[in-house]
């Protein structure tokens, strides 16, 4: 079935230098040795496959050393055409820390930011995103984020207003709770949504189920975090397993990031996946999963067999 682009999208890619408009649903925009690139449904504007996230690994205070450190790794990232980065004021000093860090590169231009709305007060929206902004140094997020549906209703109700007013360019909730899925899925039926963003890695796959098929008939963009399970699942395969030779041979993965990692952003509906590191290393590894050539839906499936063989 082919991608029917509208006129508006069509145009945003061209804008962007991407000659090809009508995609096949689950294609990805790439060139050879540059990160692969998908569109954002509700636009047609693309982002990098691979994103990073903040969780824990840029909550470190004021240690200016530790700073620098981030500072690194953030420009290892950009320096391997990362995009979208994201945050929330759950996770402790890490805006602050990116701010920080953006300050010192000055690589606006390359970043997608996302942040999320975590307060229970309803009244907070746009008191939270302002300080968050701050905090960033940037004057608006391209996507902002209401963090496990806290006072779900009526922050969506304020950042849709910012968003007609030019304030933020996108609008998304998130879970980490399997529990939530049903509500999760209420508000995708009924709510205008942007992106949603969700817990998927290769041995937490119940979004597979609903949420990723509602995703791609709502046209709306996933995030995949965890794509680690916070690091466990990574550690494990590296200290009991070496990457089997059929994975080299047929999607060029060289470690156990590469296949993570490609086994989620080779789904047809997931946009984007955001790991966390600490080190420019695992970065390095992080940011080649992102490049051709990905898993086919057979390639997937004997990745799962594969994994939950071990």
């Amino acid at each position: 079935m082919p991608f029917n682009l509208t006129r508006r999208q069509a145009l945003k890619l061209i804008a962007a230098g991407v000659a090809t408009v009508s995609l096949a649903p689950q294609a990805v925009l790439s060139a050879p040795g540059r990160m692969v690139k998908k569109p954002i449904p509700a636009s047609g504007e693309t982002i990098p496959v691979i994103g990073m996230g903040t969780w824990r690994t840029f909550n470190v205070g004021d240690d200016e050393q530790l700073r620098k450190d981030r500072t690194k790794v953030l420009e290892a990232f950009f320096e391997h055409g990362g995009g979208m980065v994201d945050s929330s004021p759950m996770y402790g000093s890490a805006a602050a820390v990116m701010g920080f860090a953006l300050e010192r590169l000055g690589n606006h231009d390359k970043l997608f930011s996302a942040e999320k709305v975590w307060t229970e007060d309803g009244s907070k929206t746009r008191e939270q995103v302002d300080e968050q902004e701050s905090l960033w140094g940037i004057d608006t997020f391209d996507l902002m984020q209401v963090h496990n549906l806290a006072a779900w209703e009526e922050h969506l109700e304020t950042l849709h207003e910012m968003k007609e007013s030019g304030e933020i360019r996108y609008v998304g909730i998130t879970t980490s709770s399997g529990r939530r899925h049903r509500e999760f899925e209420q508000i995708m039926e009924n709510h205008d949504l942007d992106f949603i963003q969700v817990t998927y890695n290769i041995t937490h796959r119940e979004v597979e189920e609903r949420i990723l098929p509602l995703a791609r008939e709502k046209d709306i963009a996933v995030i995949a975090n965890r794509p680690y399970d916070g690091g466990d699942l990574i550690r494990d395969l590296k200290a009991r397993e070496t990457v089997p030779e059929w994975a080299v041979e047929e999607f060029d993965c060289q470690g156990w990031a590469d296949f993570l990692l490609k086994f989620l952003v080779s789904h047809p509906a997931v946009t984007c996946a955001i790991p966390a590191t600490t080190r420019v290393d695992h970065m390095h590894e992080n940011m080649k999963a992102g490049h051709d050539p990905m898993p086919d839906s057979a390639m997937r499936k004997r990745m799962i067999e594969h994994v939950e063989s071990l």
